[in-house]
């Protein structure tokens, strides 16, 4: 009690105890929601209403497992004895209730006759050998970061916090959307003109907003066809190299869903792409009006990237759009991997029937 009055988020499920103080901001149902439940027994709430937690959820819980509550003892919570032949060390408890910059992710050491995997090594190289085992690993979430290579270069690489992206790419579009209107507004933007000019449409500078908002709305679908069929492809378990590449690319987001530093694109890869996507409205569109198109989804892809690290990292209130949204994706990554691929919006869904389904609660005996 000492402790959770000091900030820290202790629960028990019946006679065991977790600290979940370096968890409260990443909870899907709020902040408060679990602060209010710190000193108290959370085992009904697991079970619902209004939400059964999935086997997944029940697993990440016991990362946060610090000991026992002796028989006897549960309503005068928390007299302990620990699994471990250490104490609880209480730097620790009060470090984790302090602010997430100074928090530390709790894990347990790892188990290496459980785990397939070394966690003292980088990973890429090792998950191609799990063959038909890496699927189910991969969605099995932890809380710990990953290293994925041994150089440090390419390490330092593949990490980036989230306002790199927008410093990056905010100063690109504004300034493509300053070239964009000012070249439509020369007026000799024609859509057809490489076909017939008789029938040739002009394209007015005051058209720039909406084939703005074009971009936005077909990166909305790009971002659903690459989560999916991309990022959600399922390598062969005999091809090694498949796997590596696709736990590069997405999986290891997966596993460690709340690694703050591979939330968002590194903006050296990111180039390459858009470069690709670039390119490809330029061969199918007249120069200036492939160039609104793009700055449009450029910042459809910035927008994205927002929105994905704040539905990892943030505390949207209760009832608004982003606390539905990130609901919605928590379930994507503890639940329903084989659905949900929607992350700004659960807008394409819908068409192609992945939409995650309601939860319908019916209370079990």
């Amino acid at each position: 009690r000492a402790r959770c009055a000091q900030g820290a988020c202790l629960v028990r499920c019946r006679r065991r105890l977790y600290d979940l103080s370096g968890f409260v901001r990443l909870h899907p149902g709020g902040e408060q929601l679990l602060r209010r439940r710190a000193g108290t027994d959370v085992s009904a709430a697991l079970d619902g209403p209004p939400h059964r937690h999935s086997a997944n959820a029940r697993r990440w819980l016991e990362q946060y497992y610090v000991g026992e509550v002796e028989a006897g003892e549960e309503q005068g919570f928390p007299s302990l004895f620990q699994s471990h032949p250490e104490p609880v060390d209480e730097k620790a408890v009060d470090a984790a209730a302090q602010t997430p910059k100074q928090m530390d992710p709790r894990c347990k050491t790892v188990d290496e006759e459980k785990d397939l995997v070394d966690w003292q090594k980088p990973l890429l190289w090792q998950v191609g050998y799990l063959g038909e085992k890496y699927d189910e690993w991969v969605h099995q979430p932890v809380d710990r970061p990953i290293r994925l290579f041994h150089s440090d270069f390419l390490e330092s690489l593949s990490k980036t916090a989230w306002y790199v992206v927008f410093m990056v790419w905010a100063p690109v579009v504004l300034y493509l959307s300053w070239v964009s209107y000012t070249s439509l507004a020369q007026g000799n933007t024609r859509l057809f003109s490489s076909f017939t000019t008789e029938y040739s449409i002009p394209v007015h500078k005051y058209y720039f907003p909406f084939i703005f908002l074009l971009g936005m709305f077909l990166w909305s679908l790009l971002e659903y066809l690459i989560h999916r069929f991309v990022f959600h492809m399922k390598p062969p378990a005999s091809n090694y190299y498949l796997i590596t590449l696709h736990f590069l690319l997405h999986g290891q987001h997966h596993k460690s869903p709340f690694d703050s530093s591979r939330l968002v694109f590194p903006p050296v890869p990111a180039s390459l792409v858009i470069g690709f996507f670039y390119g490809v409205l330029q061969l199918l569109l007249p120069e200036v009006l492939g160039l609104s198109v793009f700055v449009g989804g450029l910042c459809g892809y910035v927008v994205y990237d927002m929105m994905h690290y704040y539905l990892h990292y943030g505390s949207p209130k209760k009832g608004t759009y982003l606390y539905g949204l990130k609901a919605y994706h928590v379930k994507h990554h503890f639940e329903h991997q084989k659905s949900g691929f929607g992350i700004s919006t659960r807008f394409w869904d819908r068409p192609f029937r992945t939409l995650i389904p309601e939860e319908t609660f019916e209370k079990e005996d």
